[in-house]
């Protein structure tokens, strides 16, 4: 899966990623491989991006998310 983090000043992250973690208005939820399309809004809290390298933390102030065909955008 492809995840794009942009902010109004720049992109905190852009690559391939295994699995994400986001703070969502209603709870947390992850993202997989293949996920259904979906557009939610972000509360406060940190993002977890699963790599095939390992696991980071990106703190956000809220936002939106798309996911569509393995594509994740997240304008916080």
């Amino acid at each position: 899966m492809h995840l794009d983090i942009i902010t109004a000043d720049k992109n905190l992250f852009n690559g391939e990623v295994t699995a994400v973690t986001l703070p969502g208005s209603k709870g947390k939820f992850q993202v997989l491989e293949s996920h259904a399309a979906l557009i939610s809004s972000l509360e406060k809290g940190n993002i977890v991006v699963e790599t095939a390298t390992g696991k980071q933390e990106i703190a956000i102030h809220g936002g939106l998310v798309e996911v569509l065909n393995n594509r994740i955008i997240v304008l916080a």
